[in-house]
């Protein structure tokens, strides 16, 4: 990398103060520290720790714990398309499985492309019109984007979207480190409330047809997209079983682009514990949360298939497991108190089995609860602090 790293150098003076370029400093700065780790340290006096890692590095280990739930959504994009169409009549070959993850793969990439030309681009812009580093949020949430909405988005809105969420839900609140709520779900919301037709059903989860220039082919008679919270959702047989535990966990189920195979999450949740990027106690609460309230409501005698249904299944179904792995452990969105990460965690998966048992017209719930956990946030962490105030204060007057 030497070589590549001589060119940087010998670019930089245009770059900087006086040069011909000195106007897109941001830009400049913004690659060169993404390739390489700063020479340069803090100059406040004092005694200050410093090491290679800066949030460039850690939002690269989040991107590559990500990587296996997107490589899966690539394969189930294309084998849903191969089950809509009939071609796997005759079982899996390794010819149809090459052809399920490029056709997924064609299906994807596009949304990877609009989200990070959108976002990027946004922040490029504030960056360089407040004469600012680039900050380096947008890393992971280009690559969350993509991986949180069906297949068969359209790509303008997607675009819409990203453009709303990186501006009225980052950059109005100060950017990277300052923003209320996570950037993909609002992303994720704006498309629910404002496109509801293209979010909800059964078609929007399986692509069918053309996708550039590859004709797929239509669906065969008889075929249902629904998703298996659309199917809880919809149905009036309140035991209805829509798949069971091990199809649901190994993911080869309508969904969003990456949030149904419960193993790649989980590969990607053991590189975030690993490196001590993810909060364990948030991540292991949501569970908590989740599993109580759903074993809850399988002892409430409630006439609802999604009330009746297992309690370990609500956790494998929809974007639970993604929420909690990759969303609810937003280290700047989420509860920072060591006791708050625990009441955080627990009250989205609390929230998300309620809305998703009680409320029918949004089957999944996990969405709208680490939003309004994202609220409450502060809150948690205010109560938290001043509980501990008040115990050390009483602790001072008994001694």
């Amino acid at each position: 990398m030497k070589w590549l790293y001589n060119i940087t150098e010998k670019l930089r003076p245009h770059f900087e103060e006086g040069g011909k370029l000195h106007a897109f400093w941001s830009l400049y700065d913004g690659f060169d520290t993404f390739l390489f780790t700063p020479n340069s340290t803090a100059k406040r006096v004092g005694a200050q720790v410093h090491d290679t890692t800066d949030s460039k590095r850690t939002m690269i280990l989040v991107v590559l714990a990500l990587v296996p739930a997107l490589l899966f959504g690539m394969f189930n994009v294309g084998y849903q398309h191969l089950l809509a169409t009939g071609q796997l009549a005759a079982g899996l070959t390794a010819a149809l499985w090459w052809k399920a993850f490029g056709f997924g793969l064609l299906a994807v990439l596009p949304y990877i492309i609009v989200s990070y030309v959108v976002g990027l681009g946004i922040e490029f812009t504030v960056a360089q019109w407040k004469h600012e580093e680039i900050q380096e949020g947008f890393l992971v949430t280009g690559f969350l984007i993509p991986l949180i909405v069906p297949v068969n988005t359209p790509l303008w809105m997607v675009a819409v979207a990203t453009a709303f969420a990186v501006i009225f839900a980052k950059e109005v609140f100060g950017g990277t480190g300052y923003n209320i709520f996570n950037v993909a779900l609002i992303t994720r919301a704006f498309l629910f409330f404002a496109y509801p037709t293209h979010m909800t059903g059964d078609k929007p989860f399986v692509r069918i047809g053309s996708t550039w220039g590859w004709d797929g082919g239509t669906a065969v008679d008889g075929f249902s997209g629904a998703t298996p919270l659309t199917e809880l959702a919809t149905t009036t047989d309140a035991h209805l079983m829509p798949v069971d535990f091990l199809t649901a966990a190994n993911g080869l189920i309508p969904g969003s682009i990456g949030e149904t195979c419960l193993w790649a999450i989980l590969l990607g949740a053991c590189l975030l514990l690993c490196t001590g990027v993810a909060s364990w106690k948030t991540m292991l609460s949501v569970f908590v949360g989740g599993a109580l309230t759903a074993w809850l409501f399988n002892h409430a005698g409630m006439d609802n298939a999604a009330a009746n249904m297992p309690w370990y299944m609500h956790l494998v179904l929809g974007g639970f497991a993604f929420g909690a792995v990759f969303m609810a452990t937003d280290p700047v969105t989420s509860a920072r108190t060591e006791c708050g990460k625990w009441i955080y965690g627990f009250l989205i998966g609390m929230v998300a089995i309620i809305i998703r048992v009680l409320n029918p017209g949004y089957p999944e719930g996990m969405m709208l609860a680490i939003l309004l956990m994202n609220a409450l946030a502060p809150l948690i962490d205010w109560c938290v602090v001043r509980v501990n105030v008040k115990r050390r204060m009483n602790r001072g007057i008994a001694k």
